[in-house]
């Protein structure tokens, strides 16, 4: 009999900001697996628990591990940071088991995506349409990634930025900033959030004229506002369109 595949979300890492069902889950499984960093901010929920816990870029060989686990008949978590299913690990564990027909129980258990936890710590800035936007091209074509940005851009939609800059890949947030500055003015209240509720979390409000002076990096989300975002009291608000 085949085991169960529970894929979590354990949001922004802290266990605190991790929903109870995530929790119940990992403590109905008898192996947990992940990537070393997400595993060891939740090692007080695993302790006694089998741990296969490895590095960056064996993101496939895990889920592989996965789900050979649940075939041999044990219940197993999966561990992302943020949601899984919103840049983790729930659509490539799915696709696995669409590819191959494998028949197995799975449950995705969300958490708290970097868009959310970033948008809270500044304010209400996403309370109107927004799209997530990685600027990471490991997966995705640049091509397409530009193209993405300049139908957020003509939409007026608030942007939540993803990946925005490495030590390799600079010249692409002064791309996504230069498509913007040809739809919205520079005045555009931006969101600097690193480490979102992390150790070492930072918030910086700014403008996207000046946005690309501030410090950005892999941790770094970033969130444009609309054309109706404003900043008042310390606080980046984008208006839901009630009359007030």
């Amino acid at each position: 009999m085949n085991g169960k595949i529970y894929i979590i979300g354990t949001g922004p890492g802290a266990i605190e900001y991790m929903c109870q069902r995530a929790i119940n889950a990992i403590a109905a499984s008898e192996v947990i697996v992940g990537y070393k960093t997400y595993t060891k901010q939740i090692e007080s929920l695993i302790e006694g628990k089998e741990l296969l816990s490895s590095g960056m870029r064996q993101e496939v060989e895990r889920c592989r591990q996965v789900i050979d686990i649940a075939l041999s008949g044990k219940t197993v978590s999966m561990i992302s940071s943020g949601d899984a299913g919103i840049y983790g690990m729930a659509g490539v564990i799915l696709e696995m088991l669409a590819t191959d027909q494998i028949e197995v129980e799975v449950e995705v258990v969300p958490g708290i995506t970097s868009a959310i936890s970033s948008a809270s710590l500044v304010g209400a800035p996403l309370m109107n349409d927004f799209a997530v936007i990685s600027l990471s091209d490991l997966m995705t074509p640049w091509e397409v990634i530009i193209k993405r940005i300049e139908c957020a851009a003509v939409g007026d939609f608030a942007i939540a930025l993803y990946n925005p800059k490495s030590r390799e890949r600079i010249k692409q947030i002064e791309i996504f900033r230069d498509i913007l500055l040809k739809h919205r003015s520079g005045e555009t209240p931006v969101a600097i959030v690193r480490d979102a509720m992390r150790e070492g979390c930072e918030t910086e409000l700014c403008t996207l004229s000046d946005m690309l002076e501030k410090e950005i990096d892999m941790t770094t989300t970033l969130i444009v506002g609309n054309s109706q975002t404003y900043v008042a009291q310390g606080r980046m608000i984008t208006p839901r369109g009630y009359k007030l």
